[in-house]
């Protein structure tokens, strides 16, 4: 960056803190707390055995089936279906009219309210109308269209009148209000692979404006499919040069990364006004602090070699989280495994926490289960939630050569614990970027009264 851009950054940047100080003098706002957590993902179908996985430097990577027969990209982060009971949880009659990605993110929403504590049968009228959802999705099953356009050739009857409502990106959130008779804000995001960050930080900003007491939180992704694999190989996105080593092809800040590896799956978090959770009773796993977003202004999917947007994010989630970038010891990036995207968010770390950046540790933990597009921020922020919980840090696997050019500590191959001084407190931020230049970073901590 040259140095009319880092005084036009600080520039800005100091405005910002100026308006923050201003806008929040008046009374304390209210604070959110994550209560439970619910998650289907490569590694497993739960957030335990996930986290235990990603603990254990485990990859879920697996090579893919006939039908993308002829493709570059003979890898992804799929989902085990042999263990995962849908017919558990959903009717034949659910299953026609909702997306696979409406399901896993269902399941993830049942696992969260169950592990919070939460009875919504037994909700009152007032209960409903303060519990909200923001449950979102970066795109769709594309198989559900090509599927519905060759049934259009053999006549308009058999065209699936459920067609359009399966992809729509809002109808996981739908689904869920609907089971759970959820009354409150029920907003729904697609903002491409940031979509799961931006339903998180959305949602925080729901409860603290005093539009609801909780949130379900998150997003869900299912679009493993034949014509989706030949989109991002054109794009020159996924890995093409390790299909004959699925578990190592996914590799966050390697020398030789060469794309991402796609994955699916959901994650959900509850997320609850601290008050409205202590009076309960309820488990209290982390604390958002702070939320921040940005704009590359650059190109549709590549991010600006200075990695400006990467830093507003960051530096603005530090700033309404009302905290001192020192304070900060751990990033979860969003590193996806491609040759441009980790260096520069890399880069952008480093700017964002000068000095201290070396006391700052760095992980990616798509190197375990891919990257699951619209639902990798929120999966990953539940595993910082966990990384918060139990002191902690989920590390980047399959690092043989760290790039050189990345001077960031990255935890590699090892989990590896967070503090250890317990009274220091832990702080953290978790960064996703979406085609389209759009960027999240939401400041995650462990709880303290």
């Amino acid at each position: 960056m040259t140095y009319v851009a880092r005084r036009i950054f600080h520039t800005q940047l100091g405005k910002e803190l100026r308006y923050f100080s201003r806008t929040n003098s008046g009374t304390p706002r209210r604070r959110v707390v994550v209560t439970g957590t619910g998650a289907v993902s490569p590694l497993a179908n739960n957030v335990p055995l996930s986290w235990s996985r990603i603990l254990a430097g485990e990859s879920a990577i697996s090579s893919l089936s006939d039908k993308f027969k002829g493709l570059p990209c003979q890898v992804a982060g799929q989902i085990n279906r042999d263990q995962l009971p849908i017919e558990n949880h959903f009717s034949k009659s659910d299953l026609k009219i909702m997306s696979g990605a409406t399901q896993l993110a269902m399941i993830a929403a049942e696992e969260a309210l169950s592990n919070a504590k939460l009875k919504t049968s037994e909700f009152t009228t007032e209960q409903q109308e303060r519990f909200g959802v923001c449950v979102g999705m970066g795109m769709f099953d594309l198989t559900e269209v090509y599927g519905a356009w060759q049934q259009l050739q053999r006549g308009y009857n058999r065209v699936s009148p459920y067609f359009v409502p399966r992809l729509l990106p809002n109808m996981a959130c739908g689904h869920i209000s609907m089971r759970h008779g959820l009354r409150g804000p029920n907003h729904s995001v697609s903002t491409a692979c940031a979509t799961g960050a931006h339903a998180i930080g959305d949602a925080l900003r729901f409860i603290r404006n005093g539009d609801a007491d909780a949130m379900l939180a998150g997003s869900g992704e299912s679009c493993i499919d034949p014509l989706s694999i030949a989109g991002f190989c054109r794009l020159r996105a996924l890995s093409t040069t390790h299909n004959g080593t699925p578990l190592s092809s996914s590799r966050p800040f390697d020398k030789q990364r060469d794309g991402f590896v796609m994955g699916e799956g959901a994650a959900i978090l509850v997320l609850e006004e601290l008050e409205h959770a202590r009076k309960r009773g309820a488990p209290i796993l982390a604390e958002l602090l702070g939320y921040g977003v940005s704009g590359d202004a650059h190109h549709i999917t590549s991010p600006s070699e200075d990695g400006t947007g990467a830093a507003l994010a960051m530096q603005r989630a530090i700033i309404d989280a009302g905290v001192q970038s020192t304070d900060i010891t751990y990033v979860n990036a969003h590193a996806t495994s491609t040759p441009t995207g980790d260096r520069i968010e890399a880069h952008a770390i480093q700017r964002v926490f000068g000095e201290h950046a070396s006391q700052v540790r760095v992980s990616s933990t798509k190197g375990a289960h891919g990257h699951l597009l619209g639902s990798s921020g929120n999966l990953e922020a539940v595993f910082v939630v966990q990384a918060c919980a139990e002191n902690q840090l989920p590390p980047s696997i399959n690092i043989e050569h760290l790039d050189e050019s990345i001077s960031v500590p990255i935890v590699q191959s090892k989990s590896e614990k967070w503090h250890q001084d317990t009274k220091a407190r832990r702080i953290a931020l978790k960064n996703s970027f979406g085609f389209g230049g759009t960027n999240a970073s939401i400041c995650i901590a462990d709880y303290r009264d």
